[in-house]
């Protein structure tokens, strides 16, 4: 099921008193699941007043004035309104079918989100929780985007239109990575991938290629070339991070401006490697246009998924401060497939350890790399079809 954030239908804005809190209500997801995202200038708590009575949510946030508001809601909310309650602001949810809170939790801003956000995780009532780790009761920090495009419903089985996912599992043979207490980097990295490689198939939208299925090392350009030889519409490198005790959380990186220029310099050289195709005939200037433009889309989007990956596991486990990062590391060097690598944790504590090697917590962390798969690739439809 793809749990997308959307660009809400209203905003409040016009205030009428000084010291009113702009505030914006944002809503994705179906009559499965729905999430409803409040985003504002300020710290809030959420104070759950009335749950399902009838079809009504109701939650009040102490110490938050804002401009009241309203319109209408998605999946399972009918409509929505926010009041101004003295030095309080009354969140009313008209649900448009029984429904009870999944989750509430909220998150600070971070880098690239300048502002708070409050989420509020819906479900049919008597549906199932989906499972979790226990952590998520706590804050955690996560990027929102600001504007998401509505995503249509996922690919059916049927439409016999997959996109290529290369799961790169980090390290292997002799190269164990980083170790902790009770396991090896490599040992992780390679479970966490057939997990998502399992979902993703399941799902009968995606062809999937892990550039490893067992414990062999795989040179990292090789794993590029991998990637680049399956014509991959996206690459995942997953490993597991070492640091300092009690350093913990995911991460996300992204190609740096200095990788960027790594790559530039190689395909000039003329390192097959890393070229663009601009024909048999193609000069050099053509070849060194095209690359450059290629690369910036390249990069654009992996930007674009590595935000979205960082909300959807942000929703599973706790995350860096800066949760999204940049770095030169080879295996990003692809100049037409987008990439990301996803640090799960740091396998040096014990917390983030415990996790990565629980078989229930890393289908959890699969199943929120799969939903910020699905939305990435339905943003892109959405934005073809502008």
């Amino acid at each position: 099921m793809v749990l997308a954030l959307m660009t809400g239908c209203a905003v409040a804005t016009g205030s009428a008193v000084a010291e009113a809190i702009p505030a914006k209500v944002r809503f994705g997801g179906d009559q499965l699941s729905t999430r409803l995202v409040l985003d504002v200038a300020q710290q809030v708590d959420g104070k759950l007043i009335a749950s399902n009575a009838p079809r009504k949510i109701i939650v009040d946030f102490p110490r938050l004035t804002v401009d009241a508001g309203g319109g209408k809601g998605q999946g399972l909310v009918e409509s929505w309104t926010l009041a101004k309650i003295g030095s309080a602001a009354r969140l009313t949810l008209n649900l448009a079918s029984d429904a009870a809170i999944d989750r509430r939790f909220s998150l600070p801003p971070t880098e690239g989100v300048g502002f708070y956000r409050y989420v509020i995780d819906l479900k049919p009532q008597g549906a199932a929780p989906a499972a979790r780790p226990a952590i998520v009761a706590a804050p955690v920090v996560a990027v929102v985007p600001v504007s998401a495009p509505r995503a249509p419903a996922p690919q059916s089985r049927t439409s016999g239109i997959r996109k290529t996912i290369v799961i790169d599992a980090g390290h292997g043979g002799h190269d164990c990575g980083a170790l902790g207490s009770h396991v090896q980097e490599k040992q992780i990295t390679l479970a966490a991938a057939k997990a998502l490689k399992a979902r993703l198939e399941a799902t009968g939208r995606y062809k999937v290629v892990l550039t490893r299925s067992g414990d062999t090392f795989i040179p990292l350009e090789d794993r590029v070339r991998i990637s680049r030889d399956a014509n991959a519409d996206l690459f995942i490198s997953l490993h597991a991070d070492s640091g300092p005790a009690g350093t913990r959380g995911a991460s996300v990186y992204t190609l740096s401006d200095r990788g960027s220029d790594r790559v530039a310099q190689k395909a000039d050289a003329g390192s097959s490697n890393w070229a663009i195709n601009a024909g048999q005939d193609g000069a050099k200037a053509v070849r060194q246009i095209l690359f450059d433009l290629t690369q910036r889309v390249t990069r654009n989007k992996s930007a674009a998924f590595a935000e979205t990956l960082i909300q959807e596991v942000g929703g599973e486990r706790p995350l860096l401060t800066r949760a999204h990062r940049d770095a030169g590391y080879v295996v990003l060097f692809a100049p037409d497939v987008p990439a990301v690598l996803l640090e799960m944790g740091f396998v040096t504590n014990p917390s983030d350890e415990a996790l990565l090697n629980s078989t229930a917590q890393r289908e959890a962390l699969a199943a929120s790399i799969a939903r910020s798969i699905d939305k990435y690739f339905n943003s892109q439809i959405v934005t073809a079809a502008l």
